[in-house]
């Protein structure tokens, strides 16, 4: 490229004398980048070795020039603004953390233009309408107000802030400056650089070199600017006319994709293809982020790292994961699934064993799934003592860490503080110091806590909370210590940039330039009035990088979605432009000729691929494979369905047991199950007991065992009411079976039967009885209707569970009782108890010695619309 040759020439002819040593030259750059290849030119057009220019950028410079005094953070000024506006009132339920960011951003560019408003808030809100050309309202007075006292309010402060100390910056700079400045550039200056310049142009001579003014002088970029700048296809066909016949653009290529994932892997195959043919520095200037992630994500499954410029927001980061976790979990009182999801952060108690934290989160959500307490680190604490002391010194520390409440209000410092000390309590603080993104936070926290440490107002946790949120949004990490090839950068960070390609995503009419206003105060209209710059200041801008990217690299591609949810989606229009002049130029229409068809051929193919055998086939079990013990349900599972049995039972892929965050049909199973337990080991024989008592006791037996649910769900009132309704019902039925001869011998039974050498029967019997001759009558307690229970028994054998229970006490009678609706009933099968019993357990016999032998387990496909194995098994895809 010509341009830095063209700077080089300029320089060396104007301070020949002063060769080989040019540290007196000062020269201004658009960023660090643009140092290197000028140095370059600078040394190949001189032809000896030289002494540089001092080469830095604005920002660099400014910051080596120290100021008469302290500057005020921007956080602390948007924290005084929020206090106004929330004392104000003035926006009601809005977010003020993003109003008073907002207004801060318009005070600071008003400072920056030096607009000076009227004395008076009438003559300001006149001087609005003017510009809206509308009718003055409410609203518009009430913006004029709003600005206009918080303008006022903010400039009467002396304390020097951002853009004051920016301003004063460029003076001492400028005052100190006694060498030629040389300025590179390829849009226009800033107000702030304009007024530098004129500065510095009062006692040095200022040389800028414009990257659209130096392209003129070259034919083949002359016409690329007027292209971008023409407003009309006429303007284009006149241009067109003037140009040689033939393709201009032989740097530039189109891909339109059909949605974001062709576009993504358009853009990882192109990257792939550049590296392969030896490219070693390429950009992707990135438009649309989502598009970005997903190529970011297929270049890394090529393990091709990516050095990304723009960074990512702190809220995106892993790192901060768990900091928003921790939060949630102060916020919800421990809720469980926000302390299940913090205990399985990485970043949690990383000064322990990572092994530790794992125990504990599988521990914890064992525990919460078993018992159903669902908040309150004390309920955790309380029950992980009883049930699993392991799990008690997680729950400990996590209790410990919480130094602050939600109800508090405390200086946003004190709250930076305390999440600084909860943090290194938990762990966090050990394990983001070994993590890059971890340290930038650990270093934030810090500034933040150091830049608010005089500011008092007070805020709630909710409040707090929205800061925090907003910070994370507006800080970024970018991880600089990867080395790569293929970097991720933005459109503004490309100026007199050169690379060996350039795959710009995203170029769709949205993205490229970007929609206009966005967060502005006031309409083009308005700000034309006060001086401030209009949108079409932002849109030149883009056009202007937009050209020098293009006329810096000789190879460039550009990618959009030319179709969006079946929509047709236009390219950007400065493209789209560029594309019409080639073709009116007699050129093509830029579209890439080959990508797409390297897009079917790298796709990874397995067509050809030795696939595993279908989950639907009927697998066999090895025997060493089969579970020594079997329990009535699983019984059950496998008469339902062998497939099921094996995924459950073998393979161990039972679904989790549902937290119930609500009371329900089961947690008043075990209640009722509880009750009568109790019940009936105070009064065995309710025919010895006046039936005043027998209700009496039970009635206070019942509020006993439901005191606890009483107290933390007022729901459990109304199951409490719906089994005192039964209890008169119950003692009826009670009467009955003694009346028939069956006394009450035990509840919540363990049993356990050997089938034969290998396989054992196991389970629970929630009660049996006995009578004079010593029989024995298993019951099982259901709090479902007496119909859903004869159903079950309809065909023998379907349901194994009452059969299992008399083989195992070698009773001769066994029933349902069902505890549903208003009616106590026993349900029992119409078929002998003891030869039921012995028939299902020769066929457990029998089908565990088939199985044994290798024989399969087919789906049957009986329970498949209530089988949680029906993802895995796939019969009804089949």
């Amino acid at each position: 490229m010509p341009f830095y040759s063209q700077i080089a020439h300029h320089i060396l002819a104007h301070h020949a004398a002063e060769l080989p040593d040019l540290r007196g030259l000062t020269v201004l750059l658009p960023n660090r980048y643009a140092a290197q290849p000028l140095a370059r030119a600078l040394s190949v057009a001189a032809g000896v070795p030289l002494l540089l220019p001092t080469m830095t950028t604005l920002a660099d410079a400014l910051l080596k020039i120290p100021l008469p005094q302290a500057i005020q953070s921007d956080m602390q000024r948007v924290a005084q603004l929020y206090q106004v506006l929330r004392d104000q009132g003035w926006f009601g339920d809005a977010d003020l953390w993003g109003v008073a960011s907002e207004l801060l951003a318009l005070i600071d560019e008003l400072t920056r233009y030096a607009v000076v408003l009227p004395q008076s808030e009438a003559e300001f809100a006149e001087q609005l309408t003017a510009a809206y050309q509308a009718k003055r309202g409410e609203a518009m007075q009430f913006e004029a107000k709003v600005v206009h006292e918080l303008w006022f309010a903010m400039n009467h402060d002396t304390s020097w802030h951002t853009v004051k100390a920016e301003l004063n910056w460029l003076k001492l700079w400028a005052a100190q400056l006694d060498t030629p400045l040389y300025v590179l550039r390829t849009s226009d200056a800033t107000i702030a650089e304009k007024r530098f310049l004129d500065l510095c142009r009062e006692n040095i001579d200022v040389t800028v070199f414009d990257l659209r003014d130096m392209a003129r002088v070259h034919q083949e970029y002359a016409w690329l600017n007027s292209s971008l700048q023409s407003n009309a296809v006429d303007d284009l066909q006149t241009l067109a006319r003037r140009l040689p016949v033939g393709d201009r653009l032989p740097n530039l290529r189109l891909f339109p994709a059909q949605g974001l994932e062709q576009e993504a892997e358009a853009a990882d195959v192109q990257i792939r293809r550049w590296l392969l043919e030896g490219k070693t520095n390429i950009a992707v200037v990135v438009q649309d982020r989502l598009v970005a992630r997903r190529v970011r994500a297929l270049l890394e499954r090529a393990q091709v790292r990516v050095l990304d410029e723009s960074g990512w927001t702190f809220s995106t980061l892993a790192v901060s994961t768990p900091l928003k976790g921790w939060l949630d979990v102060l916020q919800n009182d421990f809720y469980y699934q926000d302390v299940l999801d913090l205990l399985k952060s990485p970043f949690l108690f990383a000064d322990a064993p990572p092994s530790d934290r794992k125990h504990a989160a599988f521990l914890f959500e064992q525990l919460v799934r078993k018992h159903g307490v669902v908040a309150h680190i004390a309920s955790f604490i309380k029950l992980a003592q009883r049930e699993s002391p392991e799990l008690e010194p997680a729950l400990q520390r996590l209790k410990a860490a919480a130094t602050q409440g939600r109800n508090q209000k405390l200086p946003l410092v004190d709250w930076l503080r305390g999440l600084h000390d909860s943090a290194f309590a938990l762990g966090l603080g050990a394990g983001w110091a070994r993590d890059a993104a971890g340290q930038q936070l650990l270093q934030l926290l810090k500034q933040w806590a150091d830049d608010l440490k005089d500011n008092g107002t007070r805020l709630s946790f909710g409040e707090w909370r929205r800061w925090l949120s907003q910070q994370l949004d507006a800080n970024t990490f970018r991880d600089m210590t990867i080395e790569s090839p293929v970097r991720f950068t933005h459109l503004a960070a490309t100026r007199w940039r050169q690379f060996d390609a350039v795959l710009l995503v995203g170029c769709d009419a949205t993205h490229l330039p970007a929609p206009l206003n966005v967060g502005q105060w006031f309409n083009d209209g308005v700000r034309a009035t006060l001086g401030l710059p209009v949108s079409a200041v932002q849109q030149h801008q883009v056009r202007d990088d937009l050209f020098g990217l293009l006329a810096m690299n000789d190879t460039v591609l550009a990618t959009w979605q030319s179709t969006q949810n079946g929509d047709i989606n236009l390219l950007s229009p400065y493209l789209e432009m560029l594309r019409t002049l080639n073709v009116l130029a007699g050129g093509s229409d830029l579209i890439d000729p080959q990508l797409a068809t390297w897009l079917s051929h790298a796709r990874v193919r397995t067509a050809d691929a030795t696939l595993p055998e279908p989950l639907t086939a009927n697998p066999s079990i090895p025997a060493d494979r089969l579970p020594p013990r079997i329990s009535p349900s699983g019984y059950n599972s496998l008469v339902a369905c062998p497939y099921q049995f094996y995924a459950r039972y073998v393979l161990h892929l039972n679904d989790l047991e549902e937290v119930r965050e609500t009371l329900d049909k089961r947690d008043y199973g075990t209640w009722v199950h509880k009750i009568l337990q109790l019940f009936h080991a105070e009064i065995p024989l309710l025919l010895n007991a006046s039936a005043d008592i027998a209700e009496a006791t039970l009635q206070r037996i019942s509020r006993e065992v439901f005191a606890q649910a009483l107290a933390e769900d007022y729901l459990a009132h109304a199951w409490l009411l719906r089994w005192e309704k039964l209890i008169p019902t119950y003692l009826n039925w009670q009467r009955e079976q003694e009346t028939a001869g069956w006394r009450y011998a035990a509840a919540e039974q363990g049993m356990e039967f050997t089938v034969d050498e290998q396989l054992v029967l196991r389970g629970r019997i929630d009660r049996f009885d006995t009578d004079a001759d010593g029989a024995i009558c298993v019951l099982d307690y259901k709090t479902q209707s007496a119909t859903s229970l004869k159903a079950k028994l309809a065909l023998a054998g379907e349901d194994v569970q009452l059969a299992c229970y008399a083989l195992a006490k070698d009773a001769s009678h066994a029933a349902f009782v069902s505890l549903d609706g208003e009616k106590v009933s026993s349900i029992a099968p119409d078929e002998a108890i003891p030869d039921l019993a012995a028939l299902n357990l020769a066929r457990l016999q029998t089908v565990f010695a088939q199985m044994r032998s290798g024989t399969p387990l087919p789906a049957h496909g009986r329970v498949c619309d209530y089988c949680e194995m029906k993802g895995l098994c796939r019969r009804g895809a089949s």
